[in-house]
Protein backbone atom coordinates (compact mmCIF):
# COMPACT_ATOMS: atom_id res chain seq x y z
CA UNK A 1 0.00 0.00 0.00
CA UNK A 2 1.41 3.39 -0.76
CA UNK A 3 2.38 6.17 1.57
CA UNK A 4 -0.74 8.11 -0.46
CA UNK A 5 -3.27 5.43 -0.06
CA UNK A 6 -2.67 5.48 3.74
CA UNK A 7 -2.90 8.74 4.12
CA UNK A 8 -6.26 8.51 2.65
CA UNK A 9 -7.51 6.03 4.51
CA UNK A 10 -6.66 7.70 7.92
CA UNK A 11 -8.79 10.34 6.76
CA UNK A 12 -11.59 8.50 5.78
CA UNK A 13 -11.68 6.63 9.05
CA UNK A 14 -11.35 10.30 11.00
CA UNK A 15 -14.48 11.60 9.25
CA UNK A 16 -16.29 8.44 10.06
CA UNK A 17 -15.84 8.37 13.82
CA UNK A 18 -16.37 12.33 13.62
CA UNK A 19 -19.81 11.19 12.38
CA UNK A 20 -20.57 8.37 14.70
CA UNK A 21 -20.87 10.37 18.15
CA UNK A 22 -22.60 9.12 21.03
CA UNK A 23 -25.72 7.49 21.21
CA UNK A 24 -27.22 8.27 24.87
CA UNK A 25 -29.85 5.82 25.62
CA UNK A 26 -33.57 7.65 26.45
CA UNK A 27 -33.83 5.19 29.61
CA UNK A 28 -30.67 7.08 30.59
CA UNK A 29 -32.14 9.99 29.97
CA UNK A 30 -35.14 9.19 32.19
CA UNK A 31 -33.19 7.95 35.12
CA UNK A 32 -31.43 11.88 35.00
CA UNK A 33 -34.49 13.48 34.74
CA UNK A 34 -35.99 10.99 37.71
CA UNK A 35 -33.36 12.25 39.73
CA UNK A 36 -33.64 15.76 39.05
CA UNK A 37 -37.39 15.46 40.05
CA UNK A 38 -37.10 13.68 43.27
CA UNK A 39 -35.26 16.69 44.54
CA UNK A 40 -37.84 18.87 44.42
CA UNK A 41 -39.96 19.48 47.33
CA UNK A 42 -43.52 18.63 47.43
CA UNK A 43 -43.36 16.08 44.35
CA UNK A 44 -45.17 12.92 46.88
CA UNK A 45 -44.18 10.37 43.95
CA UNK A 46 -44.41 9.73 39.72
CA UNK A 47 -47.13 8.31 38.60
CA UNK A 48 -45.76 5.35 36.50
CA UNK A 49 -47.95 2.52 34.50
CA UNK A 50 -48.35 -0.78 35.63
CA UNK A 51 -45.72 -2.51 34.48
CA UNK A 52 -43.34 -0.26 36.04
CA UNK A 53 -44.97 -1.02 39.09
CA UNK A 54 -44.68 -4.22 38.61
CA UNK A 55 -41.14 -4.18 37.60
CA UNK A 56 -40.24 -2.19 41.21
CA UNK A 57 -41.79 -5.22 42.91
CA UNK A 58 -39.82 -7.87 41.50
CA UNK A 59 -36.62 -6.64 41.33
CA UNK A 60 -36.68 -4.64 44.64
CA UNK A 61 -35.17 -1.17 43.05
CA UNK A 62 -36.82 1.49 42.53
CA UNK A 63 -37.08 2.54 39.12
CA UNK A 64 -35.91 6.36 38.60
CA UNK A 65 -37.36 6.44 35.14
CA UNK A 66 -40.98 5.57 36.46
CA UNK A 67 -43.23 8.11 34.96
CA UNK A 68 -40.97 9.47 32.83
CA UNK A 69 -41.42 9.26 29.03
CA UNK A 70 -38.45 10.76 26.80
CA UNK A 71 -38.41 11.61 23.11
CA UNK A 72 -34.75 12.09 22.11
CA UNK A 73 -32.69 12.79 18.95
CA UNK A 74 -29.01 12.79 18.31
CA UNK A 75 -29.45 16.82 19.54
CA UNK A 76 -32.67 17.41 21.20
CA UNK A 77 -34.76 15.97 23.95
CA UNK A 78 -38.47 16.08 24.74
CA UNK A 79 -39.02 15.18 28.15
CA UNK A 80 -42.87 14.33 29.34
CA UNK A 81 -43.11 14.03 33.55
CA UNK A 82 -45.96 12.68 35.39
CA UNK A 83 -46.22 13.24 39.07
CA UNK A 84 -48.18 13.28 42.10
CA UNK A 85 -47.85 16.57 44.36
CA UNK A 86 -48.35 16.72 47.67
CA UNK A 87 -51.58 18.52 49.35
CA UNK A 88 -51.29 22.03 49.56
CA UNK A 89 -48.09 22.47 47.91
CA UNK A 90 -48.62 25.18 44.78
CA UNK A 91 -48.53 23.49 41.55
CA UNK A 92 -47.23 25.94 39.07
CA UNK A 93 -44.04 26.86 41.39
CA UNK A 94 -43.74 22.77 41.70
CA UNK A 95 -43.69 22.62 37.80
CA UNK A 96 -41.67 25.51 37.30
CA UNK A 97 -39.06 24.22 39.70
CA UNK A 98 -38.98 20.85 37.79
CA UNK A 99 -38.50 21.87 34.57
CA UNK A 100 -35.64 23.88 35.70
CA UNK A 101 -34.01 21.02 37.19
CA UNK A 102 -34.62 19.00 34.89
CA UNK A 103 -33.38 21.21 32.11
CA UNK A 104 -30.43 22.02 33.72
CA UNK A 105 -29.75 18.22 34.85
CA UNK A 106 -30.20 16.12 31.57
CA UNK A 107 -28.42 19.51 29.25
CA UNK A 108 -24.78 19.71 31.83
CA UNK A 109 -24.81 15.61 32.00
CA UNK A 110 -25.80 14.57 28.21
CA UNK A 111 -24.86 17.79 25.99
CA UNK A 112 -28.50 17.55 24.41
CA UNK A 113 -30.62 20.69 23.95
CA UNK A 114 -34.03 20.03 26.13
CA UNK A 115 -36.59 21.51 23.81
CA UNK A 116 -39.35 20.86 26.08
CA UNK A 117 -40.43 19.64 30.05
CA UNK A 118 -43.58 18.95 29.76
CA UNK A 119 -45.12 18.22 33.37
CA UNK A 120 -48.30 16.46 34.27
CA UNK A 121 -49.81 16.31 37.37
CA UNK A 122 -51.74 12.43 37.29
CA UNK A 123 -52.71 13.30 41.43
CA UNK A 124 -52.51 14.79 45.09
CA UNK A 125 -51.49 13.05 47.68
CA UNK A 126 -54.02 13.74 50.47
CA UNK A 127 -52.33 11.31 53.17
CA UNK A 128 -52.93 12.22 56.62
CA UNK A 129 -48.95 12.49 57.35
CA UNK A 130 -48.69 15.32 55.41
CA UNK A 131 -51.62 17.55 56.28
CA UNK A 132 -51.44 19.57 59.75
CA UNK A 133 -53.48 18.27 62.56
CA UNK A 134 -56.24 20.26 63.37
CA UNK A 135 -56.62 21.73 67.07
CA UNK A 136 -59.65 20.52 68.11
CA UNK A 137 -61.64 22.66 70.43
CA UNK A 138 -64.12 21.93 73.75
CA UNK A 139 -66.92 23.90 75.20
CA UNK A 140 -67.05 23.63 78.99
Amino acid sequence: MSEENKEELIEIQEESEKDEGIKISNDVIAVIAGVAVSEVKGVSGMAGGFAGGITEVFSGKKNLAKGIKVDATDTNAKIDVNIIVKYGTRIPDIAFEIQNKVKKAVEDMTGLKVEEVNVHVQGVDTDSDNETPEQETTNE
